[in-house]
């Protein structure tokens, strides 16, 4: 499979994941500027990543400007043909901007921009210890979309504690049910707020992330 990374002007975890991708998992991947238009060298079988960062500067709301660029009208027509799109951070704000995932992401509730390692689980229970950034990231629906990813299975992460607990004290921007991840009814586009490609290399002794991308990216089964 073949990965492409969208840079738009304010992007600044692109290379991140360029690296995690190309390095830590030996992927094949490109970069795709935000101006073009052309994703005809990509099959359903490959996938679109929208990385986190600050697009256009986020001079609207997070995510609102970059839905209208050029790149994200193939990138949508792509979702909607059943290639894979993965949004992490702010890319996640600009697939919910994009319509492409339900709810949307609302300032942290303590207003504060934060930056640390958190602990996320699926529903098998199992455990990851990934990194957070961002200042809007609280996810946020109404209680019939949120009861309606429940009962579909598309809440793919949830905060908790490191013994796995999905507390309050855990949760670190508030987030609706202690959300950090989900997906879309077809399974085709997932966005989550904490960042798997800064858990890739054995440098920073953390590994978690490469899970998450390899199930979510290149499995047929999902974490969740």
């Amino acid at each position: 499979m073949k990965f492409g990374v969208v840079v738009f002007p304010g992007s600044n975890c692109d290379r991140d994941m360029y690296d995690a991708l190309k390095y830590d998992l030996q992927q094949d991947v490109t970069m795709l500027w935000h101006k073009d238009k052309d994703l005809s060298s990509f099959s359903k079988e490959d996938c679109i990543i929208l990385p986190g960062g600050f697009s256009y500067g986020d001079y609207l709301r997070c995510g609102a400007i970059a839905r209208f660029s050029p790149m994200m009208q193939s990138v949508i027509e792509f979702a909607k043909s059943g290639g894979k799109v993965f949004g992490v951070c702010n890319g996640f704000q600009i697939l919910c901007e994009s319509h492409l995932l339900p709810g949307a992401l609302l300032r942290n509730d303590q207003q504060q921009f934060i930056c640390k390692n958190t602990f996320i689980t699926n529903d098998e229970g199992k455990i990851f210890k990934i990194p957070v950034a961002h200042g809007e990231g609280r996810y946020y629906a109404d209680d019939k979309t949120l009861d309606n990813l429940a009962s579909n299975g598309q809440i793919l992460f949830y905060y908790c504690d490191e013994n796995g607990n999905k507390t309050a004290a855990a949760n670190p921007n508030g987030a609706s049910r202690n959300i950090a991840g989900i997906c879309n009814e077809t399974r085709n586009v997932f966005g989550m707020m904490p960042h798997p490609e800064r858990a890739c290399s054995l440098a920073l002794n953390n590994i978690d992330g490469r899970e998450i991308i390899q199930n979510l990216l290149m499995n047929e089964q999902l974490v969740g």
